[in-house]
């Protein structure tokens, strides 16, 4: 099966077949080419890049010792490869190669590397690989050149050197080390000139006989290295200019780029392998920790050194840090370290170790400073932002800034390893740069500026998720909202498709700007953005959330003295209670809701109100009261002319009915309300008659009728977007289908419906599972 490293090679196969994926499958759900997936599992990649092994294990859902020992297969070759590098290469290990002459400098300049270096298995194989090359027709007539990139304290430079020692075996000729100070706390980047002097003078070159210019000094040096084998260690490059002269063209040589740059230009032009370091692995991070601390120690307060490794971020130079801070105070417990790096506004301060170049917040200001003053400021701003990432239009309005100019501020700083875009047009900070981003905030941007800053963002999300909302439902009660300030410039979704799409990926900022909106007092935001929302997680079964965040709502609205935001809130709030099987709240907020609607004499609202009441009645089981409610509503719709309301209202009556066993009134009901959906065009909740329709013909014996009408309802549930009725409606169909006989696709129907349910932890999940259980009881063993 595998042709050359066969461990990983069966485990990925083994893994895949274990998750029922083929390798079609596998390859879209890594975004890897099915042709790859196919080399991997035939053993043809002797050394896998680290975010091709990432994203396998992400499609595989590998997590703990799985994902660690899948990992582990994967770049376990570290010592074969270096071997096989050896064996291949043109000058073994150890012996000088014919070109560097008799007599010549073997310049051994590797800085000491850190004694306890822990993990970076994949990213030490992968440059392991590249020891070897292929050469030949079609193969590299030039040296390997390998830029490491990634964010400040994220360890390139200890990865470079440990791995260059490592390695340094295989280049007889000697190891050239410069710090090329692109980042650091005073002076200016090192010139390529300055550089390229200092390798001259350690290849044995006189200082009378290195030239003036660097040009010459570029073609010296090439000409020194041309036959020889070496190592290159470019360490803290600034950008692709600064390197470019000093990259040999010996095809036996290697260079290792470290930057906090990502330098892709020099993949354009010169074929560089770009290898980007993230932070540690959890598990990694804790290994840090406890190397350096003591296992003794360790062990002893394991919980605390978890603990200490995530308010760490798992960067390495943060972990290394607090290790020292710990070691340094062997009198203080680890919870007690651990405490002090939960306070986020001094965590920078204990993570200082007085000395700036190993000092969290100092070496972050190296890469602060090279901004602009665009740049810095969007990175400043985003720190204002609460969400765990941002996109370009919320950086824009973030900023009050154009798109186009918002895109390049956030590729700059993505590019200087100050943002990460973990997805598309998506970019995060780490947790320590946010706090150095806020400290600096702080520092140089006014409270009027942070305030307005803080105010766009807020209109940002809020007028865009009113127009998502409103498309999502046509027929939901609306509300006024100020107008955006100057600067915010809100997204304007065309269609449904597009809203769904937004909502989902704004989810989870949109929880965090709300409660950003309640921390600042813009209570306005705060009862709004949930009833913006509300209609999203609805749909997505999301019912828990919509319980918490409305009751933000509802407080919000009381503080601000806003009757008509309290009543909208509170019918919001009884709708998520039944959702979540809590009656009795349900009946208090929305009696509540009709009393206030009463009392603004807002007709609408009381419909609204008196819909909820009804559909509290039915989950009750008291059918008659439910009628009585929803009757209230429609003579209401009926007086003010609403034919939405009646049509959502008739409806609700026409289920009221049907669970009073009057069947053929029922359908009566829904046939009025389709007609009035169709002069309506459409309305969001056509589904639900459908579905309706389905139930009376169900109970009526029109098995085959019952069966159309869930499949119409099934469609339109889909094509809104909406889990919950989709999985209500899927129950149906597999009580029309086993009612007909049908019971593989009975079965098939309920599983589905169930697999929802689970997914949005619904209520109605164990009924559901009886019913299943009951219907189709495992045969028992004998």
């Amino acid at each position: 099966m595998a042709e050359d490293g066969g461990m990983f090679a069966i485990r990925l196969a083994g893994c895949r077949q274990l998750t029922g994926l083929s390798q079609k499958e596998l390859a879209a759900r890594s975004g890897l080419s099915v042709r790859t997936v196919g080399g991997l599992e035939r053993g043809r990649v002797r050394s896998p890049h680290p975010d091709t092994v990432r994203r396998l294990a992400d499609a595989l859902e590998l997590h703990g010792q799985a994902r660690d020992e899948f990992t582990a297969d994967a770049h376990r070759r570290l010592a074969d490869a270096a071997g096989e590098a050896e064996a291949a290469a043109p000058f073994p290990a150890g012996q000088s190669s014919p070109g560097a002459g008799p007599g010549a400098p073997v310049p051994r300049q590797l800085r000491l590397g850190v004694r306890d270096f822990t993990g970076r298995a994949a990213e030490l194989s992968f440059l392991t690989g590249l020891l070897n090359p292929p050469r030949g027709p079609g193969g590299r007539g030039t040296g390997v050149v390998a830029a490491i990139g990634g964010m400040a304290g994220v360890g390139k430079t200890a990865l470079a050197i440990h791995w260059a020692h490592l390695a340094a075996r295989h280049f007889p000729d000697g190891q050239l080390y410069v710090n090329l100070r692109g980042f650091a706390s005073s002076g200016a980047p090192a010139t390529p000139a300055e550089a390229l002097h200092g390798f001259l003078d350690a290849l044995g070159v006189p200082p009378e006989r290195i030239p003036a210019g660097q040009d010459t000094q570029a073609a010296l040096y090439r000409s020194l290295l041309a036959e020889r084998r070496m190592l290159i260690v470019l360490d803290n490059a600034h950008d692709e200019g600064q390197v470019r002269p000093l990259l040999p063209a010996s095809p036996a040589s290697m260079v290792i780029i470290t930057s906090r740059n990502q330098l892709a230009g020099l993949a354009v032009t010169d074929g560089t392998e770009l290898l980007r370091l993230d932070i540690l692995p959890h598990n990694e991070a804790v290994r840090l920790l406890t190397v350096r601390i003591g296992a003794s120690r360790a062990t002893a307060e394991p919980a605390a050194i978890h603990e200490i490794a995530r308010l760490c971020a798992h960067l390495p130079l943060a972990l290394a840090v607090a290790a020292a801070r710990a070691a340094a105070r062997p009198g203080i417990s680890l919870p007690a370290l651990a405490d002090e790096l939960r306070d986020t506004a001094h965590r920078l301060d204990v993570l200082d170790a007085r000395d700036p170049a190993v000092s969290v917040a100092a070496v972050f200001s190296w890469s602060y400073r090279q901004l602009g003053d665009d740049a810095a400021r969007m990175f400043r701003l985003l720190s204002l932002h609460p969400g765990p990432d941002i996109s370009m239009h919320a950086a824009a309005s973030l900023a009050a800034v154009d798109e186009p100019q918002a895109s390049r501020l956030l590729l700059d700083l993505a590019r200087d390893c100050l943002l990460t875009e973990h997805a598309a047009g998506r970019y995060a900070f780490h947790d320590l740069l946010r706090a150095y981003a806020a400290r600096q905030a702080q520092d140089r941007d006014s409270p009027a500026d942070r305030d307005a800053a803080i105010g766009r963002i807020l209109d940002y999300y809020l007028h865009t998720a009113a127009r998502g909302a409103l498309l999502l439902e046509q027929s939901r009660e609306r509300i006024a909202l100020a107008p955006a300030r100057a600067g915010a410039a809100p997204e304007q979704p065309s269609d449904r498709g597009q809203a769904l799409a937004w909502f989902e990926a704004e989810h989870q900022v949109l929880l965090a700007v709300t409660g950003l909106a309640t921390n600042v007092g813009a209570d306005s935001h705060a009862w709004q953005l949930p009833w913006a929302m509300t209609g999203y997680l609805h749909r997505r079964g999301y019912v828990h959330e919509r319980v918490a965040l409305l009751g933000i709502a509802v407080a919000a609205a009381a503080r601000l003295d806003d009757a008509l935001g309290q009543a909208v809130s509170l019918r919001a709030l009884g709708s998520a209670c039944i959702d979540a099987a809590d009656h009795d709240q349900a009946r208090a907020h929305l009696e509540r809701c009709l009393s206030q609607y009463q009392r603004l004499d807002d007709r609408t609202g009381e419909a609204w109100a008196q819909l909820g009441l009804s559909r509290l009645a039915e989950a009750q089981g008291r059918y008659a009261d439910a009628l009585g409610h929803g009757e209230q509503a429609l003579r209401i719709y009926q007086a003010i002319g609403h034919p939405a309301g009646q049509a959502r209202v008739l409806n609700s009556l026409a289920w009221g009915h049907a669970l009073l066993g009057d069947y053929h009134r029922g359908r009566r009901l829904c046939q009025q309300s389709l007609a009035l959906i169709a002069t309506l065009g459409g309305c969001d909740f056509e589904c639900q008659v459908w579905d309706t329709l389905g139930y009376i013909e169900l109970h009526l014996g029109d098995f085959a009728q019952a069966a159309a009408h869930f499949e119409c309802a099934l469609s339109l549930s889909r094509e809104n977007g909406d889990r919950n009725s989709e999985a209500e409606i899927l129950t149906h169909v597999g009580d029309a289908r086993h009612a007909a006989g049908e019971l593989p696709q009975a079965r098939q129907a309920w599983q589905q419906a169930l697999g929802i349910y689970d997914e949005i932890q619904h209520p109605g999940a164990d009924k559901l599972r009886a019913k299943l259980i009951a219907s189709f009881p495992r045969p028992a063993c004998r």
